[in-house]
């Protein structure tokens, strides 16, 4: 959550206009992220989130605000879109799309207990019951199409070695066949920084720009490799066995899952690895910007290459 397009002051308060919120008290840049701009709005009548999408086509908007939607409706502490005056989600401010949701409660996490691995996989698995259905469809975005096209921008760009790497995982990847794992819709980026605590529960899940139709496996894999590992990216065995006990519970993982788990970690791994090689050799200008290292996905690349955690038992 960068800010790669300023806004300002007069702009948002021509763009309030058209909403039924009040009027603006407060504008903030939010640095932390890497995709869209966006700012912490506060208002006569509220707090909300404001976001400039830099990269999403238009079209493709809808899915994840109407997702957003769909989700707050079935209860899950997601960040609700907020209409205006003509109900509508999405507009257009500083020549950018643009929406605005509900600013949930809470704070990230840093060092996440066996306590919070286990609310996560609950809630997880909460999320991609509830996604079952929703009815609008659009494949994850950083998918295998995404890692070929990635890995090939990158050419040129990485020492040997992590190119043998990324060589040889492409390959590896190419091989496995997820297409009959339970499918539907996945967070897909669901890291510490996009989980907000109130207390000890899940005040609110954020930041679904990445969403779409996938495994539900790669979403567990995902959410795992970040909330389940140490400084090394070991996976931790008793936060491991919290989350996706949780998680079994809700949606018990069926045989075929236990089989692609290995090669679904890896493929976990090597998205993030990509995309923030892709941040650092190929960034986008901007105001605010976070970069993240790859060198901590390339590493959990190469260690679930060399083991992965099982998943728990039916």
């Amino acid at each position: 959550m960068s800010v790669f397009t300023a806004v300002s002051n007069d702009d948002l308060a021509r763009w309030l206009g058209g909403y039924s919120i009040g009027r603006p008290v407060e504008l903030q840049g939010i640095s932390a992220g890497v995709q869209n701009s966006n700012f912490f709005v506060t208002t006569t009548l509220g707090r909300y989130v404001l976001t400039l999408f830099e990269s999403i086509p238009r079209a493709e908007l809808p899915y994840f605000l109407y997702l957003m939607a769909h989700l707050a409706h079935h209860g899950l502490p997601v960040p609700a879109p907020i209409a205006n005056r003509d109900n509508e989600y999405l507009g257009s401010l500083s020549g950018r799309p643009a929406a605005l949701v509900a600013r949930l409660p809470g704070k990230s996490v840093t060092d996440p207990t066996d306590a919070h691995c286990e609310r996560v996989g609950a809630m997880l698995a909460g999320l991609h019951l509830a996604g079952l259905s929703y009815g609008r469809r659009q494949e994850n975005p950083r998918g295998p199409a995404w890692r070929v096209r990635t890995a090939a921008r990158l050419q040129g760009h990485l020492p040997a070695d992590e190119q043998a790497l990324l060589d040889a995982e492409l390959v590896f990847q190419a091989d496995q066949d997820f297409t009959r794992l339970p499918r539907g819709v996945v967070h897909a980026d669901l890291f510490r920084d996009n989980i907000l605590w109130d207390g000890d529960h899940i005040g609110g899940v954020i930041d679904f720009y990445f969403a779409g139709h996938d495994a539900l496996l790669y979403d567990v894999a995902v959410t795992v490799n970040d909330w389940c590992v140490d400084a090394d990216g070991q996976i931790m065995p008793s936060r491991a066995a919290a989350l996706l006990q949780a998680y079994n519970a809700e949606r018990p993982f069926g045989e075929p899952e236990h089989k692609a788990w290995p090669a679904m970690l890896r493929a976990a791994a090597l998205r993030f690895w990509l995309s923030r090689a892709e941040d650092k050799y190929l960034p986008k200008p901007g105001e605010m910007v976070l970069v993240h290292d790859p060198a901590r996905f390339r590493d959990i690349l190469r260690l679930r290459m060399q083991q992965a955690y099982p998943l728990p038992l039916h």
